[in-house]
C-alpha cells in the first residue's frame, strides 16, 4: 500500500471502530440495566437491545446512495453525529422508552456503507482486499475486547456512562475523518433511480447470495437472543455478580478464538469451504443445544455452550462476507455488500424483539428454543442448497490505448473460457476479471494479457 492508501485504511478502520466499540459495550450488560429502568419488561428489554438493528436495516442503502450523490465525508459526519445524539438520548434516560428511542437514533447514523465506499474510493482495486481485511479483523478484535471490557467499564462508569463514552467516541471519529484521511481524488456515482432499483433486482434474485443473506441473519438473531438473556442466567445459575461476567467472557471468547484457527486454516481452500460452512453451523446448533438443555441446572454445560458458540460465532463471522465477495458479480458487489449488511442488522432486531418477548412470556428455555430452530434452518439450507459456486479475482492492467481499443481488449478477455465477468475501468487501464478456476483457459487468457 501506499502512503496515502495506508492513511485511508487505518483511520477508516479507526472510525469503524470507535463506533462499533461502544455499541458491542453494551451487549453484555445491557439486559441487567435495564431491570432497573422505569417500565421495562423483558419484551422491551430485548426489543430495545436490537432496536438499533432495524434503522440500520432501513437506512444502510439509503446512506449509502446519499454518499454516492452528496459527498463522501459529509455524509459519513451526518452519520456519527445521528449516532452521537442517539447515545446521549441514550444515556441520559431513566426510562425504558427514553432508552429505546435512543437506540433507534443510534442506528439511523447508517454510515457502514458509505465508510466502505469512501475506502474503496481511496485505494487500488489490487489493496482493496488487504484493505477490508484490516478493518474485518479490527471489528473482530473490538467485538472480543467488548466482551470483556463491557462489565468492567460498567462497574466504572455505568451503562449511562457507557452510552455518554460512546457519543464522545463518535464525536472523536469526526475529526479522525477530516483530519487524517485522505480527500478522494475520484467517486464513484451511483446510477438512476432505475439503476439502483435494477441492481438490487440482482441481487435479490441470487439464490446464493440469498443463502448467505439468511445466514447472516440467523448468526445475529442468536447473538442478540442469548445477550437478552444470559446476563440473566449468570447471576441466577451461576451466582455471579455482575462484576465478575468479564470473567466467563474471557474465557469463553478465548476458547472462541482458537477453536476457529482449524475452520480458517481450511475454509480458503475451495473444495472444503462447504463442509466446514455445514461443520461450523452444525456446531452453533449443537452450542444453542446444549444452553437449551443446560440453562436451568447446569453450569458447566452452559459454559461449554457459550463456548462452542463463539467457535460458531467467529468462524462464521469471518467467512461469510469473504463468500459474499466471491459470490457476487463485480457490477453489483456493492449494493451484495449493502443487503448483506441490512439483513445482518434486520437479525439483531428480530433476535432482540422476540427473545424479549418469549423470555417475559415462556422463560428463557423458549429463547433457546426459537434460536435452535433458525439455527437447524440454516444448517438444513446448507445441505439441500445447491453448494456455492466461488470465483476467483483477478485484477489485470491492460496496455494503455484509447477507451475504444479498452473496451475492445475487456471484450476479448470476457471471450476467454471461464472468464464469467469483466469489469473494465477504463480511465485507469485495468480490468477485473472473476474466474472459474475450474473450467478456466490459462493459456488463452495468459496470452491475451502478454
Amino acid at each position: 500500500m501506499t502512503v496515502l492508501e495506508r492513511r485511508a485504511v487505518f483511520s477508516l478502520a479507526g472510525i469503524f471502530g470507535l463506533r462499533i466499540f461502544g455499541l458491542f459495550l453494551i451487549l453484555p450488560v445491557f439486559s441487567l440495566y435495564a431491570t432497573g429502568l422505569e417500565h421495562v419488561t423483558p419484551f422491551l428489554i430485548g426489543l430495545t437491545l436490537g432496536a438499533y438493528g432495524l434503522t440500520q436495516a432501513i437506512l444502510q442503502i439509503p446512506f449509502g446512495v446519499l454518499s454516492d450523490r452528496w459527498d463522501r465525508k459529509k455524509a459519513i459526519v451526518l452519520g456519527l453525529l445521528i449516532f452521537a445524539l442517539g447515545s446521549v438520548i441514550a444515556g441520559l434516560s431513566d426510562s425504558i422508552y427514553g432508552v429505546l428511542a435512543g437506540r433507534l437514533v443510534q442506528g439511523a447514523g447508517a454510515i457502514s456503507a458509505a465508510v466502505i465506499a469512501l475506502l474503496a474510493d481511496l485505494t487500488r482495486e489490487e489493496q482493496r482486499t488487504k484493505a477490508m481485511a484490516v478493518i474485518g479483523v479490527g471489528i473482530g478484535f473490538i467485538f472480543m475486547a467488548s466482551m470483556i471490557l463491557g462489565p468492567i467499564f460498567e462497574v466504572w462508569v455505568g451503562v449511562n456512562g457507557i452510552f455518554l463514552l460512546t457519543a464522545v467516541a463518535s464525536l472523536l471519529a469526526i475529526p479522525v475523518l477530516l483530519k487524517i484521511t485522505p480527500e478522494p481524488k475520484r467517486m464513484s456515482k451511483a446510477g438512476g433511480v432505475s439503476s439502483i432499483k435494477a441492481q438490487l433486482g440482482k441481487v435479490i434474485r441470487n439464490s446464493q447470495l440469498l443463502q448467505l443473506d439468511f445466514g447472516i441473519l440467523v448468526l445475529h438473531l442468536i447473538l442478540t437472543s442469548i445477550f437478552v438473556v444470559i446476563p440473566f442466567v449468570l447471576v441466577d445459575l451461576g451466582g455471579l455478580q455482575k462484576s465478575e461476567h468479564w470473567k466467563i467472557y474471557s474465557t469463553v471468547m478465548v476458547l472462541g478464538v482458537i477453536g476457529m484457527l482449524p475452520f480458517m486454516a481450511v475454509s480458503h481452500q475451495r473444495e472444503k469451504t462447504r463442509g466446514a460452512l455445514q461443520l461450523a453451523v452444525g456446531i452453533l446448533c449443537i452450542a444453542v443445544l446444549v444452553m437449551l438443555l443446560s440453562v436451568n441446572d447446569n453450569w458447566w454445560g452452559l459454559l461449554i455452550g457459550l463456548a462452542l458458540f463463539f467457535v460458531s460465532f467467529n468462524t462464521l463471522e469471518a467467512t461469510l462476507p469473504s463468500l459474499i465477495s466471491r459470490v457476487a458479480p463485480i457490477s453489483s458487489k456493492g449494493t451484495a455488500t449493502g443487503v448483506y449488511n441490512s439483513t445482518q442488522f434486520f437479525g439483531v432486531f428480530l433476535g432482540g424483539a422476540v427473545s424479549g418477548g418469549l423470555s417475559g412470556l415462556y422463560g428463557y428455555e423458549a429463547v433457546f428454543i426459537f434460536c435452535l430452530v433458525f439455527a437447524l434452518l440454516w444448517l438444513l439450507l446448507s445441505f439441500v442448497a445447491p453448494a456455492l459456486k466461488l470465483f476467483d479475482s483477478k485484477l489485470v492492467h491492460l496496455a494503455q490505448a484509447d477507451t475504444a481499443s479498452l473496451e475492445s481488449q475487456a471484450v476479448r478477455l470476457g471471450e476467454v473460457q471461464g472468464v464469467v465477468e469483466v469489469s473494465l475501468i477504463a480511465d485507469e487501464g485495468v480490468a477485473y476479471l472473476k474466474i472459474d478456476p475450474e473450467n478456466v483457459d490459462s493459456e488463452k487468457l495468459d496470452a491475451l494479457l502478454k
